[in-house]
């Protein structure tokens, strides 16, 4: 059974002070799951133009209480399997609206080894071709590159050069974590 949000709650989304946007006409787009196992049809698409856009909308869901029939998803680019990165009647964040390469930087601190600062949503291959840029790459990376950040990591990363290097996740040295509270930062460790 599908809980479909009533007109007063979608039309309080449109109320939020947001850089992105919501939108309702692609939601159908975002019911598709990889192998299309699952179909789960949102109520809305957040298209986030920052971070603060996501912590926007969770309080916002989370001031609506336990009664509320919204719940929040995070969808990359489409790879999670059984439902995962989908949310029956609720709302899909569409993380690869955060991509860009004004987003994407490879950061040479001080006394510290060089670090990518990366948004969940980037694929690994844009991570990659910034990384080269500097002579650098990812310690371990995902077998298939057009895969985001955010979405390996939530499965740990584990690929080819695992043995070596351990899962994506053991090379991160900070992660943002949005809970509609607080933020947390995040950067991947690199090697030359």
């Amino acid at each position: 059974t599908m809980h479909v949000p009533d007109a007063d709650v979608l039309s309080s989304l449109g109320a939020l002070r947001l850089d992105g946007h919501f939108s309702f006409h692609d939601a159908s787009a975002m019911a598709r799951d990889f192998g299309n196992r699952c179909s789960l049809l949102p109520a809305a698409v957040l298209h986030p133009g920052s971070v603060s856009d996501i912590a926007a909308t969770l309080r916002h869901v989370f001031s609506l209480g336990e009664r509320s029939p919204l719940t929040v998803a995070a969808r990359g680019h489409g790879h999670s399997l059984m439902g995962q990165s989908q949310a029956a009647g609720g709302i899909v964040v569409r993380m690869e609206s955060l991509r860009g390469s004004d987003r994407l930087q490879v950061v040479h601190g001080s006394g510290m080894s060089p670090f990518v600062d990366a948004p969940g949503g980037e694929l690994w291959i844009n991570v990659l071709h910034e990384t080269l840029k500097h002579g650098l790459a990812p310690k371990s990376w995902t077998d298939y590159l057009h895969l985001t950040v955010g979405g390996t990591l939530s499965n740990a990363g584990v690929s080819g050069q695992a043995f070596r290097h351990g899962p994506q996740v053991s090379n991160v040295n900070q992660l943002e974590i949005v809970t509609g509270l607080k933020r947390t930062h995040k950067s991947i460790e690199l090697a030359s």
